[in-house]
């Protein structure tokens, strides 16, 4: 797999991803071509290296993220041998553990405007990443499923606060303890997801948002997320803390009850 010390506007070659840039919006494909598109430890390590790479790449001001056209990705692939390798070294072992973590940290963190675009299926990791972009496109005939507590885990790859932020406690708390499928329109309906498409048409319509959203940059600066805000001033302290309580207790909570 490519370095990160390499030129950033470099496009590299990846075994399960492609990029194609078209101005300041580039479309990322993950296609494994096998397995409903589901994430081996090849593909979670190919995808953050493109979003480490992004972020550090000014001719680009958003970035749209597709899967296959059978499905956006089934989740995480439990047959890939990579997943159960043996490994002696116990810090190599929190790395492996914690790769789905930093894929989809380092995809929320990218400085450009970010959509996925998802076709059929998106399952567990495939919905978690898909929560770390900004923005989500749905195809009419996709849903939306984390099974993750019928087979006895908790949501991984940090979307459970992505989630509560999205939908609030109550829904977040009906979608991982009851492993409902949603529907498209529900998931419109929710604020899962902000667009639907046509079958086959989610690319489409994700290009179009990123080009609405990274378009060209106005005089006065750089156009991305937060150009041009003003930070909110801090809380005071009393009401920081009582925030963290109440966060911590939303997600205690589903943790608990699973």
């Amino acid at each position: 797999m490519a370095s990160g010390t390499e030129d950033p506007n470099q496009d590299q070659t990846y075994q399960n991803v492609t990029v194609e840039r078209d101005g300041p919006v580039a479309v990322v494909t993950y296609d494994r071509g096998a397995k409903l598109n589901a994430f081996d430890q090849t593909s979670i390590l190919e995808l953050t290296d493109v979003a480490r790479r992004f972020r550090d790449d000014l001719s680009i001001r958003a970035v749209v993220l597709a899967g296959s056209a059978s499905a956006f990705s089934a989740g995480i692939d439990l047959t890939d041998a990579a997943t159960w390798e043996p490994l002696e070294d116990d810090v190599a072992l929190r790395a492996r553990f914690a790769r789905g973590v930093r894929l989809c940290q380092a995809w929320e963190e990218m400085p450009q405007i970010t959509v996925a675009a998802m076709e059929k299926m998106s399952v567990g990791a495939g919905a978690a990443i898909a929560l770390a972009c900004d923005w989500r496109v749905l195809a009419e005939d996709g849903f939306l499923y984390v099974p993750e507590v019928k087979v006895g885990l908790n949501l991984q790859w940090g979307a459970l606060p992505r989630l509560i932020t999205l939908v609030g406690p109550a829904r977040a708390k009906r979608i991982v303890l009851l492993c409902e499928k949603l529907g498209a329109q529900q998931s419109l309906e929710w604020g899962l997801v902000d667009e639907l498409a046509p079958s086959g048409g989610s690319v489409e319509v994700a290009r179009g948002m990123a080009e609405a959203g990274g378009g060209p940059p106005p005089p006065a600066g750089p156009r991305g997320k937060g150009a041009g805000e003003t930070p909110p001033p801090p809380p005071p302290p009393a009401r920081a803390a009582q925030n963290n309580r109440v966060a911590r207790q939303r997600v205690c909570w589903i943790t608990v009850a699973v």
